[in-house]
């Protein structure tokens, strides 16, 4: 008895996640649409296809309890009066699930009774609140919360809504500081935090200063050189590389290869170096510095990047890239939300189409690695979330917000030292 009875819990827990998805697939649409703020022209229905659920829903080989088990979330749904459905014209098929638009504020508070569902109204409220205690702080941030606030007017939320107030304290701070800080200072003074800002908000604040200020980069400037301007700098920084490498400075050769544990170098020694021949492969990045460390070079130029390239970064790499035409290019960051935005960062500013090593569903499923998977915690989700509609990151994202799973790279590279 105890068996069947776990079962019938299990398939009940099943049911009330598809009426969960369902639900927030239908009500997220609606409030994406103009009918949301009255502007639609043509009215068209909320609607959904159940392979939104299920892709292999309509497949011959699709599971037939998962096909059930939506089946019933829809009927559940339409009895709680929140949705109707239409039949295909033979067999056991939903053809399309649509949302009862005149019920969409009881959907919403239905979803945030059971599973915590933040509803449009609460996150507009949010906004008008960091409006009113923001907006007049100073220059770029009041003109970010009049943009905020005509988004208001159209009940449309500002993209990565949930991140706004740490951009508005960054950008606030920033303004009105008037002392000579590196960054990670600044961070702790906004955050608390060493890495937070420029994990984080960073990019954001700096495109914000730039385009409200009217202060574009200048020819081989990075955004967040306007920090400067603000008495923020990022420390003075070294290159470390190590691999199959000859580097021609001064009339000097240097074969990086000779020393098993590479080099290190003045960042503003860069522009002195005429060329760099590689006889490796590939040229491989890595966030941190102990995977760094650990990485054996074998037939890669190993290059330890340290999170956001910097201007001298970006310049060097951009050079053995002109130097070494037919090079193979990968990063090695972090499996979580910091570690593909680092990756995309340098992809965008180096304009090299860097792929990811050892960041794939791959890594979060191997045994060996499992006793170091970490939980992810509310801003991680929300980072996420905005990278899920990027190709780059999308099967990865899925599975960790799916799995509720992120993973440092120190393991990997722990690991991959042995098998060499």
């Amino acid at each position: 008895m105890a068996a069947a009875e776990k079962a019938f819990e299990d398939r009940c827990g099943e049911m009330m996640d598809y009426e969960g998805q369902l639900l927030k697939l239908l009500t997220e649409k609606y409030r994406k649409s103009k009918k949301d703020a009255g502007t639609n022209r043509i009215k068209r229905r909320t609607q959904i296809k159940p392979s939104q659920l299920y892709t292999k829903y309509c497949d011959n080989d699709g599971d037939f309890a998962i096909i059930e088990a939506i089946g019933e979330a829809v009927r559940a749904c339409e009895r709680r009066g929140f949705v109707t459905y239409e039949m295909k014209g033979f067999g056991y098929e939903i053809a399309a699930v649509y949302l009862n638009d005149d019920r969409i504020t009881e959907v919403e508070q239905y979803l945030n009774d059971t599973c915590g569902y933040e509803t449009k109204e609460a996150k507009l409220a949010y906004v008008r609140n960091l409006i009113e205690k923001y907006g007049q702080c100073s220059p770029a941030a009041a003109m970010e919360c009049a943009r905020m606030q005509e988004d208001l007017k159209q009940r449309r939320l500002p993209k990565n809504y949930a991140q706004k107030e740490d951009v508005l304290k960054a950008l606030i701070f920033v303004e009105n500081n008037k002392q000579e800080l590196y960054v990670r200072e600044a961070s702790m003074l906004i955050y608390g935090s060493s890495k937070y800002f420029e994990e984080n908000t960073m990019d954001t604040v700096c495109r914000l200063l730039r385009n409200y200020l009217k202060k574009p980069c200048g020819e081989g400037e990075l955004p967040d050189e306007i920090l400067e301007q603000y008495h923020i700098r990022k420390e003075a920084q070294r290159l470390c590389m190590k691999g199959n490498c000859t580097i021609y400075r001064k009339g000097q050769v240097l074969e990086v290869g000779a020393l098993e544990n590479g080099i290190e170098f003045a960042a503003d020694e860069v522009p002195e170096i005429e060329r760099v021949e590689t006889g490796a492969q590939e040229f491989l990045t890595v966030e941190n510095k102990t995977s760094y460390l650990r990485c054996p070079a074998g037939n890669m130029v190993v290059f330890y990047l340290g999170g956001y390239a910097t201007r001298y970064q970006r310049d060097f790499i951009k050079k053995v890239w002109r130097d070494n035409p037919g090079l193979s290019w990968s990063h090695f960051g972090d499996i979580d939300a910091g570690g593909f935005f680092i990756h995309e960062h340098l992809c965008r500013i180096t304009e090299i189409p860097f792929k990811m090593k050892y960041m794939s569903v791959g890594q979060l499923q191997d045994e060996r690695f499992a006793a170091c998977l970490q939980k992810l915690k509310p801003s991680d989700r929300r980072r996420l979330k905005t990278l899920q509609e990027k190709e780059a990151y999308k099967d990865t994202v899925e599975y960790m917000l799916k799995e509720n799973v992120k993973l440092e790279q120190e393991i990997v590279s722990y690991y991959l030292e042995r098998e060499n």
